[in-house]
């Protein structure tokens, strides 16, 4: 079985205004800020209305992220996330069929 080489994926996605609040109200819910701080072993997060498509892993993306998105990795004080797929389905998002969400948060435990 041979490995494909992307060369280019096109990572750029636009969301329907509707479906964007949708999930905007969902990420930023009252429970799940509280899932994602304890997860980040901290005290609070926010949503920083960051979101990006997984791309495949090249040369030019060795995160598996666009490059613009790659300083939120390992930087203190962000987390990154998957888009938990019941909240793509509940905002009626289908095209991209992952999305990744950027918190900021505390370095307090």
């Amino acid at each position: 079985m041979a490995l494909k080489i992307i060369d280019h994926f096109d990572s750029s996605f636009t969301l329907d205004p509707d479906a964007k609040a949708a999930l905007f109200e969902l990420l930023t819910s009252g429970p799940f800020l509280q899932q994602v701080a304890q997860q980040a072993q901290c005290q609070a997060v926010e949503f920083t209305e960051l979101l990006f498509q997984p791309v495949p892993y090249s040369a030019a993306t060795p995160k598996g992220m666009p490059a613009e998105f790659e300083k939120f990795q390992n930087a203190a004080g962000y987390v990154i996330i998957n888009v938990p797929p019941n909240f793509m389905f509940k905002a009626k998002i289908f095209k991209p069929s992952r999305l990744c969400a950027i918190y900021r948060h505390s370095n307090e435990s």
